[in-house]
């Protein structure tokens, strides 16, 4: 992992997960994302604010990322998961719109406030959409 791989531990071990389980929600997205093969994780944290684990593939050329995890910084934690608009599909219209919000290009991010296997599993398709069109 780019970044420090200490600061992105320290960040993990200093998190205490409450009853929402956006911690668990966070580990269990970021252990999808390194199963994959040809995935480069960094990790941006900007104390206070976010903390952002981005995920590029090694054959990617147009994008620096496909997908952007973010911790946002409140009480409680919870996720921010964007992708690319252009990379995806949203059959269920789940993402909120987020024109030049994803590194200047328009986006779509789906809010994580608590864990929910079935958005969980509705996000880790969207990774692997942003996945397959990131290593063309």
């Amino acid at each position: 992992m780019e970044k420090s791989n200490h600061e992105f531990v320290s960040f993990l071990e200093e998190w205490i997960d409450g009853p929402e389980l956006n911690k668990k929600a966070f580990v269990e997205l970021k252990e999808y994302l390194e199963a994959k093969e040809g995935v480069m994780l960094s990790f941006h944290p900007r104390a206070g604010v976010t903390y952002s684990l981005r995920a590029q593939h090694v054959d990617q050329k147009e994008k620096p990322l496909f997908v952007m995890v973010d911790v946002i910084e409140d009480d409680p934690r919870w996720l921010s998961v964007c992708f690319y608009g252009d990379m995806i599909t949203d059959p269920d219209e789940k993402a909120d719109f987020v024109p030049g919000g994803l590194l200047g290009e328009d986006g779509g991010c789906f809010d994580i406030n608590q864990y929910d296997k079935d958005d969980i599993a509705y996000v880790k398709k969207r990774m692997d959409e942003a996945y397959a069109a990131a290593a063309k």
